[in-house]
């Protein structure tokens, strides 16, 4: 049975030789999880899944048409203000090679980051030190990165003015990629809707450019 729509997408694309196709599937999938009722996870439960698969797009144009979706489905749900986290694999990237950090610990050091939602820095931090090794002065210099939040405009022009990335080729390419981004959004008038958050982060090795998360900020009266 399968658990999402888009390995078995992936597979028919690379079966088939798909070079270039969008398209979206509503589904039901199954996953091994216990059960959490309460908090509405179940084994088995629908997914609505959009892509844009294949190449010869335009630099930051498929994610600025899928963050535009996202915004535009949200908003037609009336289910209260929401905002859509943004960050990018790259950032990730440098800003864990400046902290001094082994890259092989890319995966376990991201998956601490992105507890920060729901824990505090001090026990992300003791984490880190404590179970993945990383030193005092590691963990310091992360923990100034993922204080980076903000509208989308003013922390690039803040990364630009602190010279974050002054050092990191990766980091200046990447910046440059999402003024693109944040170029298309505006015009689509959906930039509003965006945080730029470093504190989103994701380990797994599938995603390799934009990284994004949708948060409900307050509910509509009728939920």
């Amino acid at each position: 049975m399968r658990y999402d729509l888009t390995v078995p997408f992936a597979r028919y694309c690379a079966q088939n030789r798909v070079e270039k196709i969008k398209r979206f599937h509503i589904g039901k999938v199954y996953r091994r999880d216990n059960p959490q009722m309460n908090k509405g996870r179940f084994r088995e439960f629908y997914q609505c899944d959009f892509d844009v698969a294949g190449k010869n797009y335009g630099k930051m144009i498929p994610d600025a048409e899928l963050l535009g979706v996202i915004a535009d489905i949200l908003k037609s749900l009336d289910i209260g203000a929401f905002e859509i986290k943004l960050n990018h694999r790259k950032f990730l990237d440098a800003m864990i090679t400046i902290s001094g950090c082994e890259k092989r610990k890319f995966k376990a050091i991201c998956s601490s980051i992105d507890k920060l939602d729901k824990e505090d820095w001090s026990k992300v931090r003791k984490e880190l030190k404590d179970q993945k090794g990383l030193t005092d002065a590691m963990c310091d210099k992360l923990g100034e990165f993922v204080k980076y939040k903000g509208k989308p405009w003013e922390m690039l022009k803040r990364l630009e003015d602190e010279k974050v990335f002054a050092d990191s080729p990766e980091g200046l390419e990447c910046i440059e990629e999402m003024k693109l981004l944040f170029t298309y959004l505006e015009s689509m008038q959906v930039l509003d809707c965006i945080n730029f958050d470093f504190s989103l982060a994701r380990g797994l090795d599938y995603y390799t450019g934009v990284i994004y998360e949708s948060v409900l900020t307050s509910q509509s009266g009728d939920i």
